[in-house]
């Protein structure tokens, strides 16, 4: 997306259908972002709980709370602590939860948040305003501690020579020093389909804002809210958020695949506390052509069963 477009939340009908959301439900948005989501289960007539640790998208959605007549909670916090934020307003159980996963498009376009190589900016990535910014942890990171965020969260396979030509360069304080010592330990043309640096903003990202942990811990924070019959929709946009999701659901669905014999099939430690509903969704090219965003979406949807929310 361009500096200035309009946010375009990705699979949105799709998303909408599957929560099947009838009049009157409380519903939350996880990832509240520019309101995609939030203003169209508004549409059908549900109450929501959005939430942003972004202190700017919890700004941005004034108006939208002016204009809902009462029934949308804007929560300045990290979704990982959705069941304790709805609990202490009386927000549960819920009918529905709705995760975006990742960076938004609002904050790639803002090139003083640090997020994107495509604009030059402070070296910040960061979601919320506190914490280590990008520039800080790798300024003081040593060489192995880099590499290994590279190659576990950005898939980087010369992670090393990444790592290293970082710690040569030091200090980075921009976007572009960034992006450029990365094109030039690994080779770039500028025609090159992918630009070599993307893998790496992703790790970085990744690990400013404990996103993995945080999808996690905010997966299991939704089992624990939803009312039974519930419907949990989640997008991812790489295969590390989508991994960490298809295994959650697999292995609350009781569906973990059978062992061999060099590893035996686990026992469900729990009775099943989700179903699942449906095969991945996937955009269609209408809606890539719309929006390059959507590209790598991925939606899972879950139906919440009447057991017990599994321990940690």
């Amino acid at each position: 997306m361009t500096a200035g477009a309009p946010h375009i939340p990705v699979l949105r009908d799709e998303v909408v259908e599957a929560l099947a959301i009838v009049p009157g439900e409380r519903h939350v948005d996880a990832t509240f972002g520019a309101g995609g989501y939030t203003r169209a289960i508004l549409e059908r007539g549900a109450e929501v709980a959005a939430f942003d640790r972004d202190s700017r998208a919890i700004e941005g959605g004034h108006d939208l709370v002016a204009a809902s007549g009462g029934r949308l909670i804007l929560i300045e916090a990290p979704f990982s602590a959705l069941d304790s934020e709805l609990e202490r307003r009386g927000f549960v159980p819920v009918d529905g939860v709705t995760m975006d996963i990742g960076v938004s498009s609002m904050q790639l376009d803002q090139a003083e948040r640090g997020f994107s190589f495509q604009q030059d900016g402070p070296l910040d990535m960061r979601m919320a305003p506190e914490g280590l910014t990008a520039a800080e942890w790798l300024n003081s990171a040593d060489e192995v501690e880099i590499a290994d965020i590279l190659y576990r969260y950005g898939e980087e396979p010369r992670s090393r020579r990444v790592a290293r030509a970082i710690v040569s360069a030091r200090p980075l304080t921009r976007t572009s020093e960034l992006a450029n010592v990365v094109r030039k330990a690994l080779g770039h043309r500028p025609h090159d389909k992918k630009d070599p640096a993307t893998r790496t903003f992703q790790a970085v990202r990744i690990h400013i804002n404990r996103e993995l942990d945080e999808l996690a811990e905010g997966l299991a924070a939704a089992e624990r809210v939803l009312k039974p019959g519930g419907r949990l929709a989640v997008v991812t946009f790489h295969s590390l958020e989508d991994r960490l999701v298809k295994r959650f659901l697999r292995e609350r669905s009781g569906a973990m695949p059978g062992g061999s014999r060099h590893r035996p099939s686990e026992a469900p430690r729990a009775a099943p506390s989700f179903e699942s509903l449906q095969r991945a969704v996937r955009p269609g090219e209408a809606e890539v052509a719309r929006n390059p965003r959507a590209r790598s979406a991925t939606l899972r949807v879950a139906r919440r069963t009447d057991a017990a929310p599994w321990s940690s």
